[in-house]
């Protein structure tokens, strides 16, 4: 009895277990049923709002079209002709520039009997300047790409006595291969470290003692110019002047071909993270012709010199620069330094107007300057700046009479504060101990400001 009950719950229970895993499986596909007809449903609906979106663009791309159509129509059909959009206007006016600069100047001496002794004055461009207040230099800028093969740049300087000129005006290659480019024009030379950047990025207020005396504060050239930027990690220029040679220590000449020639050579690059340098090479032949100056005979009457010959000079430029991990932004140093050497050798006629007394004229003299800048905070720095001129060998011939050569050595030694509130404004104090005349100490002191407006590319190393 026992044997048949266990028999039959046995096969009781195993047509159970398929029972109920089938009820099981019935649910779980319902489920799947209705997770499918969700989703469903869903795409579908992003289905019809997809296809309304593209009618409704579809329909205003026609209207858009037709809109075109009738517009160039009318256009066609009118005497007038629609001016072009703002941009497309734009496009073609150059980028433009404007730098305001003003100073006020304390001099101690007269700055017109200012001189460097010893030494052939070397133009206009030179001395402290003007007594009190003063407009300065202000430059306006124009530069623009012609097109794919050209740029072109016009630089014109105002000063305070009212007269605008051409400070730079030139076109330049911007598509040349192997690293060459080529400027045509009225330029600033590529010797030296100053010379080929505007004042208004200078250091200090004034040009050293050095440029003052040797290039006239600074040497420009009528002419072509060409260089060449090795393929080379280590920073390598090559470059070359031609021009009309016509400023200081050039001078006009009524002749063809060219005046001057100038040679530059200037290697860089970095060391380190925080390190950087450049140095530099150059030479500069000029060939003026009765390059008028006037100074003082020996009996302190001024009469007017002229000279005629071959003037050449060497120079030698280094500067190197620090900012921790190359980011100058809250403190960097900056070390630069050059010196020049220059051979003349001619005709020295003494008091044109008068005598009129020409013989040989033979001289050998060079110069320096050292400054250092450094910002110690943002927005702020200090510098000084040191400027010597030595008279060297002068060979005065036959007019030896009237003219000295007592070997002093004009002096200069400079401080410098300033105050930078943007990238666009600075403002300066600096005060110089001027030995530039024998016996003669002036304390200089000038309160500058600098303005710039509108664009503006970036300074050069």
């Amino acid at each position: 009895m026992f044997r048949h009950t266990t028999i039959a719950l046995a096969v009781l229970a195993s047509s159970a277990a398929p029972m109920s895993a089938m009820a099981a499986d019935s649910s779980d596909l319902q489920q799947i049923r209705q997770e499918i007809d969700q989703l469903r449903q869903g795409y579908e609906a992003r289905i019809r709002e997809l296809e309304s979106r593209l009618q409704q663009a579809e329909k205003n791309a026609d209207q858009a079209r037709q809109t075109a159509v009738s517009t160039a129509e009318k256009v066609a059909a009118s005497p007038v002709v629609a001016a072009p959009s703002a941009p497309a206007a734009n496009g073609f006016n150059p980028d433009i520039s404007l730098i305001l600069s003003g100073q006020y100047a304390n001099l101690s001496k007269d700055p017109e009997k200012w001189k460097m002794s010893n030494f052939i004055p070397g133009g206009d461009e030179i001395g402290p300047g003007k007594r009190g207040f003063n407009l300065g230099e202000s430059e306006l800028g124009f530069s623009a790409s012609v097109d794919q093969l050209f740029r072109g740049q016009l630089t014109l300087s105002v000063t305070g006595d009212n007269s605008i000129e051409a400070e730079e005006g030139f076109v330049q290659s911007t598509s040349l291969p192997a690293g060459f480019q080529t400027t045509a024009g009225r330029f600033f030379s590529g010797i030296g470290y100053l010379n080929s950047q505007h004042s208004h990025t200078w250091d200090f207020v004034d040009a050293p003692l050095a440029y003052q005396a040797f290039l006239g504060g600074q040497f420009k050239q009528d002419g072509v110019q060409m260089k060449w930027v090795a393929p080379t990690s280590t920073f390598v220029e090559l470059g070359a002047d031609l021009g009309a040679g016509e400023n200081f220590p050039g001078s006009t000449r009524n002749k063809n071909g060219a005046g001057a020639t100038a040679l530059f050579a200037h290697v860089g690059g970095d060391v380190g993270a925080s390190h950087s340098w450049r140095a530099g090479a150059g030479w500069l032949r000029t060939a003026p012709r009765d390059r008028s100056y006037d100074a003082e005979d020996l009996a302190g009457n001024t009469v007017t010199n002229s000279f005629s010959g071959t003037s050449r000079l060497w120079l030698l430029d280094g500067v190197w620069k620090w900012a921790p991990n190359g980011n100058g932004e809250r403190i960097n140093l900056k070390l630069q330094g050059e010196y020049f050497r220059r051979h003349e050798n001619g005709e020295l006629a003494y008091d044109t107007a008068s005598q009129n007394l020409t013989d040989s004229y033979r001289s050998a003299q060079s110069g320096w300057y050292l400054q250092s800048v450094f910002q110690f905070m943002p927005r702020w720095r200090v510098g000084a700046r040191y400027d010597q001129l030595s008279p060297g060998r002068v060979d005065y011939a036959s007019n030896e009479a009237y003219f000295v050569n007592t070997g002093y050595k004009p002096t200069r030694s400079t401080l410098m504060l300033d105050w930078s509130p943007s990238e666009f404004s600075r403002i300066r104090l600096q005060y110089a101990q001027d030995k530039a005349r024998e016996g003669v100490r002036d304390d200089q002191i000038y309160l500058q400001y600098q303005m710039s407006l509108g664009a503006h590319g970036a300074h050069s190393f």
